[in-house]
């Protein structure tokens, strides 16, 4: 389901998501119309456009996270600035899309979403390495708690490998790659992947080896 003020971009997302043979676009609305389509409609992932004239972004992320059994959402938009980043994590965003995304690129993540995986634009990524370079993150200095293992599992995180490809690589089962991934999100104080892919970006992980 794609919520945004403007009925141009809401139609053009809808084409290129719906020329996906395995996504679905069941709806699409403005903000106002946002919390009760979800409902009616029960959508697996919910693209939230983050500025509208009539509501704030943030503010229907909250209501529709709360929601009995609440869909995934991840942000669209054209903003990419850290305060927009962090409150839309909070609140419990998945992901945090760019406007101008190519639209393979688009498809893929919201593929990545429904499975949980998250996802974050490149841009956003290259942001938070420029800040990270610039003088870095507090929230990054909970990654030096980690095992050499479990590092390496978020530093997967941060790439958006799901729990089957982060097996592949680190030659685990499933059972204990989702218990690695437990234990990083909890060592972390995170509540999601996508939290995590912001700290492994942050403490520099995606730098430190060929992933």
């Amino acid at each position: 389901m794609i919520v945004d003020d403007e009925a141009l971009i809401r139609s053009g997302l809808a084409m290129i998501l719906g020329n996906a043979p395995d996504i679905d676009v069941v709806g699409t609305c403005s903000g106002v119309e946002a919390v009760a389509e979800v409902r009616r409609l029960l959508p697996d992932v919910v693209l939230l456009d983050i500025r509208m004239p009539d509501v704030d972004g943030l503010t229907l992320l909250r209501r529709i996270r709360e929601l009995p059994d609440a869909p995934y959402v991840a942000m669209l938009t054209t903003f990419d600035t850290d305060e927009y980043l962090d409150q839309a994590l909070r609140l419990g965003a998945s992901g945090f899309l760019l406007k101008d995304t190519e639209p393979d690129v688009l498809a893929r993540s919201v593929r990545a979403v429904s499975t949980g995986a998250g996802c974050l634009s490149t841009p956003v990524l290259r942001r938070l390495g420029q800040n990270r370079r610039a003088g870095g993150h507090p929230a990054a200095a909970a990654v030096d708690t980690l095992t050499e293992r479990e590092r390496q599992v978020l530093a997967f995180l941060g790439r958006g490998l799901s729990n089957v490809e982060i097996g592949a690589r680190m030659h685990l089962g499933a059972a204990t790659v989702k218990d690695y991934v437990s234990a990083v999100l909890t060592k972390l104080g995170v509540t999601n992947r996508i939290q995590a892919a912001v700290l492994a970006e942050r403490a520099g992980l995606l730098e430190e080896s060929e992933l």
